[in-house]
């Protein structure tokens, strides 16, 4: 396709992702990493290559695509010192895959849109190995045409994406669903945990129930982990923490109640206390059986 594209952010889902640009999609890929050896290790396996700011990075890209830590982190890449948006040419699309606030990608996209440059949030879910996979859903905000125009791109990381809004809409998006997930989590932490103190067989229980109407992605991909004691790894506490806090700020000002979003996250806290800050969401059943 000719186009030049630029990948910001080279963590756990940022580095197969942007593997997956040029593996996949054929493109040329400039990747920018906070850590410049993670970035020339990058350019090592796929080819390519990097800058040393994101400025330098997004110079003359097509679409540029981010994935970094939070809302602080995000303004850092884009309107900071050495930012990308002071050096991607007028008509490029800024793409963020980072799970924000609404309210930072209403700003970005205003500030991009002064610019002439286009902005998509477009935060992702499927963890690692959905990244790693090329199997991610991807919730959209921004506008139409913008869209149209990347996802093809997209699509080399992603099994799910769609357009739900305007801006701030894919981050609402995600919002809901780290609202279900922690839920959900909790159940399956519960329910394993008063199996096994029934005396249960909670790998014959699990495949029995996992059939019916109690089945869900996290109990198949993570009851057998949790009903090992192992959660070195996957998505980790801190995180979750940093997106249920968007999620109770975003209730807050839009008057929406989590009462069991507000427990969980609280029950997470507890997690960090026991010393699992990077341990996976599933670690809820640690806390039960302590």
């Amino acid at each position: 396709m000719g186009l030049k594209v630029c990948f910001i952010g080279l963590g756990v889902m940022g580095y197969p992702m942007a593997g997956h640009l040029k593996t996949k999609g054929g493109l040329d890929v400039t990747v920018y990493n906070r850590t410049t050896e993670k970035a020339a290790k990058w350019v090592g396996e796929y080819g390519g290559s990097h800058g040393l700011t994101p400025a330098e990075a997004a110079a003359g890209a097509d679409v540029v695509f981010a994935c970094v830590g939070n809302d602080d982190d995000l303004r850092s890449v884009t309107t900071g010192e050495g930012g990308a948006f002071a050096t991607m040419k007028e008509g490029a699309i800024f793409v963020d895959h980072t799970t924000a606030s609404a309210d930072v990608a209403r700003e970005l996209y205003a500030t991009a849109a002064q610019k002439g440059i286009g902005f998509i949030d477009a935060p992702v879910s499927g963890g690692q190995a959905g990244a790693e996979n090329g199997a991610l859903t991807v919730m959209c905000g921004g506008d139409e045409e913008t869209y149209k125009q990347v996802e093809p791109q997209i699509a080399n990381y992603a099994k799910m994406c769609r357009l739900l809004g305007p801006s701030g809409a894919g981050q609402i998006t995600k919002m809901v669903n780290q609202i279900c997930i922690a839920g959900l989590v909790q159940g399956l932490a519960e329910g394993i945990n008063f199996g096994k103190r029934a005396g249960l067989d909670i790998e014959a229980v699990i495949e029995v129930i996992s059939k019916g109407a109690a089945q869900s992605w996290q109990m198949e991909n993570r009851y057998q982990t949790m009903n090992k004691g192992e959660y070195e790894f996957g998505f980790a506490v801190d995180w979750m923490r940093k997106d249920l806090g968007i999620c109770l700020d975003e209730a807050a000002r839009i008057g929406a109640d989590l009462p069991v979003t507000k427990i969980v996250d609280g029950f997470y806290e507890e997690i960090q206390q026991m010393g699992g800050n990077r341990w996976d969401t599933s670690s809820l059943l640690a806390r039960l059986e302590k």
